[in-house]
């Protein structure tokens, strides 16, 4: 039988409930963490917003800006949630910063259970909260410092074998087993800048403007949009400073073909062989993209939270931006919170025109038809 409340209670839990902090202490918002307190009337304590513990009767609930506030009315601390000292979230900061500091030392990549012994944290706890804070494995995060230690150590060391032992690696087989996954391309050719990669490419109109398609013998490399071939050509060299950049429109016809028909129909795009590289962060938030449906779209903080770093708003955009293959990885589909198109490398024009056919695709309307078929 349901306890009768007066009507004095009955306002109380209706002023709480209408407090926009209400739905925050309700939903353990770790961001409200440090903005306010809110205080019990019957156990004479306050808490943090994130507090583990049962959530009380809106009616026994107020609110204070800090704890100092709380004392102040006669409230003391919640000793489980400690809302006087350090935010939860900011003692797990500090440890994977101690932690990423740690894996960026020359040397052997350390284990879970030494990484443990360094910030107090059993190796499971390590893992889990490395990987919550991060969006990546220690283990992912140690092998791409290692790869940027390479990449910098072969531009300056004498010869691999140097380059190797000062980036970390244990041998010289493990480096060459990982190296043209990491460097995209071997160990040699990247030290002497990417002179020994041959990239093909070729250009094309399409209905978006000009398309330059670039691939290496493993799959397309490069998709760029534009309104000239010579600024798509520009920013090629850019990306690819030293490596052997052979335009062979014969060669990559097929290749162009199914990029520009990607293009007027970006369902398409899914098919294309990729031969792209990235760090480790990057290559998370590009697998998010692509599973993001043709039709629909994300949004930054979103893309950040399938990645496992909902923090990383900021290298979320970041990593659209480097993306180095229109359409085929579609960063197109990802808008700002407040449902803007924001910016888009190629400009915001043909994101809205991708947008447009896939929506219209999805719901069964009009599509154009693919140029050249």
């Amino acid at each position: 039988m349901p306890i009768a409340r007066s009507p004095a209670s009955v306002r109380r839990a209706a002023a709480v409930e209408a407090d926009p902090r209400w739905a925050r202490v309700l939903a353990r918002d770790a961001a409200a963490d440090g903005t306010f307190v809110y205080a019990v009337r019957t156990t004479g304590v306050c808490c943090r917003p994130t507090c583990p513990s049962r959530r009380p009767r809106p009616e026994h609930v107020e609110f204070h800006a800090d704890v100092a506030a709380a004392r102040a009315a006669g409230f003391r601390p919640c000793r489980r949630c400690a809302p006087a000292g350090p935010a939860p979230g900011d003692v797990g900061a500090a440890r994977v910063a101690t932690l990423c500091r740690r894996l960026e030392r020359d040397g052997p990549t350390p284990t879970l259970a030494e990484l443990g012994r360094v910030v107090g944290l059993s190796p499971f706890h390590v893992a889990r909260v490395f990987r919550a804070a991060t969006g990546v494995t220690v283990r992912a995060y140690a092998a791409a410092h290692r790869a940027r230690r390479a990449r910098a150590t072969l531009r300056t060391r004498a010869t691999v074998a140097a380059a190797h032992a000062a980036a970390g690696y244990g041998s010289a087989s493990r480096f060459y087993a990982t190296a043209a996954a990491r460097l995209g391309m071997a160990p040699r050719a990247f030290r002497a800048g990417g002179a020994g990669l041959e990239l093909r490419y070729a250009t094309a109109r399409c209905d978006l403007g000009v398309v330059l398609v670039a691939a290496t013998p493993r799959g397309i490399a490069a998709i760029l949009l534009g309104d000239a071939e010579g600024p798509l050509a520009r920013d090629l060299a850019r990306r690819f400073p030293r490596a052997t950049r052979v335009r062979d429109a014969t060669g990559l016809a097929s290749r162009v073909r199914d990029v520009v028909r990607a293009v007027a129909e970006p369902r398409l795009a899914a098919r294309l062989p990729l031969d792209v590289r990235g760090t480790a962060f990057q290559q998370r938030v590009w697998a998010a993209l692509t599973a993001v449906p043709a039709g629909a779209t994300t949004t930054y903080a979103e893309v950040a939270r399938a990645v496992g770093a909902p923090r990383a708003v900021r290298a979320v955009a970041g990593a659209c931006a480097a993306n180095p293959v229109a359409i085929a990885i579609p960063c197109h589909r990802v808008r700002r919170a407040d449902g803007a198109l924001a910016g888009y490398r190629w400009g915001v024009a043909r994101k809205r025109a991708l947008l447009a056919r896939e929506a219209a695709a999805a719901t069964g309307g009009p599509r154009r038809a693919p140029p050249g078929g």
